[in-house]
């Protein structure tokens, strides 16, 4: 039976005394009502299979859980299928046999493999993962990442900073941008939903940087209880060095050169552990020599990096980044003054570095040589070679006799 269906219809049908009845609706081609003798109504959409040709049935859905003008919606999508050369029936199923892998966290697991493991250092993979874990798999892992728009990237990123983590937002809001970047790089999506949106949350600048007294109490602070000997050894190197936190605590003993030699001594940081990805060598100081030596007068024998891991048996593995981090959080409470308003980070070690060594009228680009800050425009990164090893034994040595005239300072006044 063929019917122009209107709501009202759909609604006053009586059901019929045996089998079932099927009214057509004759605005939307193919769609039809089927109602059964028990009263139960449902949407179905008829179509000649695009290869046999054999008319077929698809399911849109029970009456009136979905109205009349959603099922016209659908049987409509279906037609254009149909018209395409697609089997609707094969479709859905074929859809529900893939959605698993449509879910967000196998597009993020496959960005990680295929990207951020090829291509970043080890530290940016562990901090996207830690992402992903705390902050954006809890939210997406089960979404389908065809179907996630700006307006829930917004969402999901104002959520972070109300939880009062503005520089997590950011760090997420980069992340899942690569994401989607990579998503469309593949053909798994046609748009990026974070593109051009603003980052949600507002960073503060750091400024942090020891003064004198506050250099002296370090140097002594940092030896002692609560911490240990061994890392309070390596935020001196730090200070002595401009070394990232990670740098300085994955350093292998393989990496030292020349310790015998007082103008000669160096330690070249390999590329897998540098953010540039480009080896990096550093000259050490003498101030920096009697910190790695002393350092190396600590190790267990058969060590192979230069703060090796308490926790650990393998004497190849090192400390974290973290553990200074925390080094410098328990150092801080111990403190009191500008220590406890404003504690510094091993960041603001480096930042003390840079800061005194223009204050000692450094050049600029020997600065930046010395913290391996390279410049980006094209004539620096394909063409400039150079790689300043005598202006940067020269800085570094520079710097580390204003640190030992500051430190002197704390003698004379206590022999005073």
């Amino acid at each position: 039976m063929k019917k122009v269906l209107t709501d009202a219809y759909c609604r006053a049908i009586e059901p019929p005394s045996e089998g079932r009845l099927e009214v057509a609706d004759m605005r939307c081609a193919g769609l039809v009502l089927r109602v059964t003798k028990g009263g139960a109504s449902s949407w179905a959409f008829r179509f000649r299979d695009p290869l046999t040709r054999r008319t077929l049935r698809a399911t849109i859905g029970n009456y009136p859980d979905i109205g009349l003008s959603k099922a016209r919606t659908e049987a409509d999508s279906m037609r254009k299928q149909v018209a395409a050369g697609t089997n609707p029936v094969e479709a859905k199923r074929t859809e529900r046999a893939e959605a698993g892998s449509r879910d967000f966290e196998v597009l993020a697991e496959r960005y990680m493999v295929e990207h951020a493991e090829r291509h970043k250092r080890p530290r940016s993979i562990d901090e996207d993962r830690r992402n992903l874990d705390k902050h954006v798999l809890p939210k997406w892992r089960k979404r389908d990442y065809r179907k996630i728009r700006r307006a829930d990237c917004i969402e999901l990123l104002e959520g972070i900073v109300a939880a009062g983590t503005p520089t997590a937002a950011n760090r997420v809001h980069s992340l899942i941008s690569k994401i989607f970047s990579f998503a469309v790089d593949c053909d798994l999506r046609e748009d990026n939903p974070m593109s051009r949106l603003k980052k949600r949350g507002a960073e503060k600048t750091g400024k942090r940087v020891l003064d004198d007294d506050e250099l002296r109490v370090f140097w002594r602070s940092a030896v002692e209880k609560p911490i240990s000997h061994r890392t309070g050894l390596a935020l001196r190197l730090a200070l002595l060095t401009a070394g990232r936190a990670t740098e300085i605590a994955g350093a292998a003993l393989a990496e030292f050169t020349h310790l015998n030699q007082a103008k000669a001594a160096g330690w070249t940081i390999p590329a897998e552990r540098v953010k540039n990805k480009r080896d990096f060598f550093l000259p050490l100081s003498p101030l920096a020599l009697e910190v790695v030596r002393e350092a190396m007068s600590l190790l267990p024998d058969g060590a192979e990096v230069l703060f090796p891991s308490p926790r650990s048996k393998d004497k190849s593995k090192p400390i974290s980044g973290h553990a200074l981090t925390v080094a410098m959080a328990r150092l801080a409470k111990t403190m009191d003054g500008k220590w406890i308003e404003d504690p510094p980070s091993p960041h603001d070690l480096r930042r003390t570095v840079e800061t005194r060594m223009s204050a000692l009228g450094i050049k600029k680009e020997d600065r930046d040589a010395c913290s391996n800050h390279k410049a980006r425009d094209v004539g620096s990164v394909h063409y400039d070679m150079y790689e300043r090893l005598k202006e940067k034994r020269a800085a570094f040595n520079r710097y580390a006799r204003e640190v030992a005239r500051v430190l002197a300072e704390t003698s004379k006044n206590r022999r005073g």
